[in-house]
């Protein structure tokens, strides 16, 4: 869908990379070794991005860090066009609001670390989750968003004990219960 809206491809790469997880940062060489792409073809996008004030630019001792500008006027109008052309906002609607007693869902994994790899995988934590209800909306997700979505579905005591290593990697939180109300 973006790359009817978008030519160039690198673009369509960066604008996924930041904007499908805002925490995701990046540098010249690390990008260019992710996307199989030549440092001077990632250094031309990022310098457009990074001049349209869409990614925002730090240095970390010699490498120029960037990120996404969550500041920017555009930054939830882009971030919602990138979440719709990969499928997460129907993750969001299909399954999320349709368990049961959820607690907390998020992304791992390559989604997480703003790469499209056609699989989504989505933790569920949150008490009697209906299993069922899980498994049908996750059929006709697939079906419609055209990518697999494996979905681990966890207790919050079973969660508590597996949070330090969930820490460890980059995580999407797409829903967290407010337990203020």
């Amino acid at each position: 869908m973006l790359s009817s809206l978008i030519t160039s491809q690198t673009r369509i790469k960066l604008l996924l990379k930041f904007f499908l997880n805002p925490d995701t940062r990046g540098y010249l060489r690390q990008l260019s070794a992710e996307f199989g792409e030549s440092t001077n073809g990632i250094r031309l996008e990022l310098n457009k991005l990074a001049e349209a004030r869409l990614l925002s630019v730090s240095s970390e001792g010699r490498n120029k860090v960037y990120n996404a500008n969550v500041s920017h006027p555009l930054f939830t109008e882009i971030r919602n066009i990138v979440l719709k052309s990969t499928g997460i906002d129907k993750v969001v609607n299909n399954i999320i609001n349709k368990v049961g007693d959820l607690e907390l869902a998020f992304i791992r994994g390559d989604y997480a670390r703003g790469k499209d790899s056609g699989l989504i995988d989505l933790t569920l934590v949150g008490k009697n989750l209906n299993s069922r209800e899980i498994e049908r909306v996750r059929a006709k997700t697939e079906k419609l968003i055209e990518r697999k979505i494996n979905i681990l579905q966890l207790e919050p005591e079973e969660y508590k004990k597996l949070e330090n290593t969930f820490a460890k990697e980059p995580l999407f939180i797409l829903y967290k219960r407010d337990n203020s109300q």
